[in-house]
Parts: C-alpha cells; structure tokens; sequence
C-alpha cells in the first residue's frame, strides 16, 4: 500500500515548501473498504460497515523510505450480516469521518461474512515512498 491521497501530498508540499503550519495526527486508524472508489480524491465511501465493524488503531515502524504496521491489526468478528469483499484498505486519522492519508489494494479480497474476522499480520501493511 503505497498511495499517498491528494490530502496527505498536499500535507506533505505544505509542509516542505511553506512557511505554514500543518497538523499531524496524533493516532492513526486502518480501515477496510469494498473497492477504491475515491480513496484517492480522499472520498470515504465503499468503507466496510454492518454490525461491529469500526476502524482499528495502527503504530508503524519507520526504517528508510518506509513504514510498516508495528504489531497485528484485527478486527472484530463481522456482526450480523457481514461486512461484504474487503478490497481495500486505507490509513485514517480519525476513528470515524477524517482523511485518507494511504490508501492500497489487499493482496487477496476476503469476504466477510457473520463472526469472520479481518488481520493484518504485524509488518504486513507497508507505506512506502520511492
């Protein structure tokens, strides 16, 4: 996963090449989505929801010119009803609303059906920036 959204390249111009200010997120969420409809202009639909789904908390761990996941992110069982073929996922900062920040296809979708269960493996979410 390794597309930076529109919002986080203009955080990162903003940052490097103003004199102005830009607010760093002080936690960061994983969410699952069911295609990638507007994950780049930073538009949050085709997001995962039904019964017990929300986003999930993430720390990463930076070595050169890239972040991975620093420990296992799981999500809870899919309540009733499922929570559809993830597809995508994507780092928020914001536990509900908020901006995309990176956004990546899954390597294998998954459908979540009733108690199923969505990981990533501790260093399997990977932002890199070549």
């Amino acid at each position: 996963m390794s597309a930076a959204s529109d919002h986080t390249e203009n955080l990162a111009l903003n940052y490097l090449l103003t004199s102005g200010s830009v607010t760093r997120p002080s936690v960061w969420y994983v969410a699952l989505f069911t295609s990638d409809a507007g994950l780049e202009a930073g538009t949050i639909t085709g997001e995962c929801n039904g019964t017990d789904y929300v986003r999930k908390t993430v720390a990463f761990t930076v070595t050169t010119n890239s972040a991975t996941n620093n420990g296992a992110v799981t999500f809870d069982p899919a309540g009733s009803g499922g929570w559809g073929t993830v597809t995508h996922v994507a780092v928020m900062d914001a536990a509900t609303s908020g901006n995309v920040l990176f956004h990546g296809a899954v390597t294998t979708s998954k459908t979540l059906d009733e108690n199923d269960t969505f990981q990533i493996s501790d260093s399997n979410l990977t932002i890199s920036l070549n």
